[in-house]
């Protein structure tokens, strides 16, 4: 399996490369990004995608806009101003506003400092986002491997792979990691309309890895789960509320409907980060909406709608808590009731690292 480092700083450290996830799978090329309108561009146009990866990008880039060129007067005030111009470049993903809102407090905490040493803790602060979300995804991939069996059939939708995060992913991380031990599986993606991410990232990223991997069209998963093809669903998440609503990506919520009618077990994967606990449910989930012209015309050779009809094209819909077997993170599976397990959760994982780091 060829390992493809999707988010990297370069050499010197003055911009950052990305995989440009828009041209995939036909071409795996990587682009470099300098100023923060590029990497607004990059988020927005979905270039890096995935809430993971999205907050990894946003840190890199933050701790690039306090090496541009400023009066020392003005430093906090473009930083503020940076702050709040990367952070409207998606509004759904927590992700992009927990990595922001962390790169926030390093700058305010180290505000006394020669401004060198300040883009120098700020760039740390970044890596340790990058890291930690590897190590997250490692752990995450653990629990999930431990809900299903050699040869199981995973439906899966939408990209929560390496490419939406750091390494091995989310949804996708058991799937990998599993392979990496030398078990097999059944995956059937969907391609998930209209911007296609499951045909053009996950049957690349499991067909690269060796992956006993099907795509399918969105409407066919519920032939798939009638015929006992599947044992469990894995999806990602890009926003958690405290009392389980989650949002993922558009077509996640027919397929809870569809994984509970049929009786197969439907499990979200996040990192903590993902978990919005000032969202108290699905409700105050801002959803993003996109361009018409991806459902119309993005993919095809001629437009395929007509002139003029009305589009309404949401990038996310919320899964209700209800409908969730459980939520996968690095502390372990989440079940219901979710707020009070959310809250165990971080208790853990606070507890596990001021432990980790008093042993270093």
């Amino acid at each position: 399996m060829e390992e493809i480092r999707n988010i990297r700083l370069s050499e010197n450290a003055d911009s950052l490369i990305i995989v440009d996830q828009t041209k995939l799978p036909g071409a795996l090329e990587y682009i470099e990004l300098k100023s923060r309108e590029e990497l607004f561009d990059a988020i927005s146009m979905l270039k890096v995608r995935g809430a993971p990866a999205i907050g990894i990008a946003a840190a890199y880039g933050y701790a690039l806009c306090a090496k541009e060129d400023c009066e020392e007067q003005d430093f906090f005030r473009r930083m503020d101003d940076a702050e709040r111009y990367l952070a409207s470049s998606r509004p759904t993903a927590v992700n992009l506003f927990w990595a922001l809102e962390r790169m926030r407090q390093t700058l305010r905490k180290n505000a006394l400092l020669p401004r060198n040493e300040i883009v120098d803790r700020l760039f740390a602060e970044a890596r340790a986002i990058h890291e930690e979300d590897i190590a997250s995804n490692r752990r995450i991939s653990e629990f999930g491997l431990e809900l299903i069996e050699d040869g199981a059939g995973i439906l899966t939708h939408c990209n929560a792979g390496p490419l939406a995060t750091s390494r091995y992913g989310t949804a996708l991380g058991p799937i990998l990691l599993g392979r990496e031990r030398g078990m097999n599986f059944r995956v059937y993606a969907d391609e998930t309309r209209p911007l296609l991410q499951g045909a053009r990232l996950t049957a690349f990223e499991l067909q690269n890895a060796g992956v006993d991997v099907t795509l399918i069209c969105d409407n066919m998963a519920g032939q798939v789960m009638k015929e006992g093809r599947v044992s469990a669903v894995f999806i990602g998440c890009d926003r958690a509320a405290r009392n389980g609503d989650a949002a993922n990506k558009i077509g996640s919520a027919s397929l809870a409907v569809l994984a509970r009618y049929y009786r197969i077990p439907f499990y979200m994967f996040a990192p903590l980060s993902t978990v919005d606990m000032d969202a108290a449910s699905g409700k105050d989930i801002k959803i993003e909406e996109r361009d018409p012209s991806e459902v119309t015309e993005l993919y095809y050779k001629e437009r395929m709608a007509p002139e003029g009809v009305k589009v309404y094209n949401p990038a996310f819909d919320v899964v209700d808590h209800d409908l969730i077997t459980g939520i996968v993170t690095e502390e372990g599976i989440v079940h219901a009731p979710f707020e009070e397990n959310f809250i165990k959760a971080f208790q853990s994982k606070k507890a596990r690292t001021e432990k980790e780091n008093a042993e270093v």
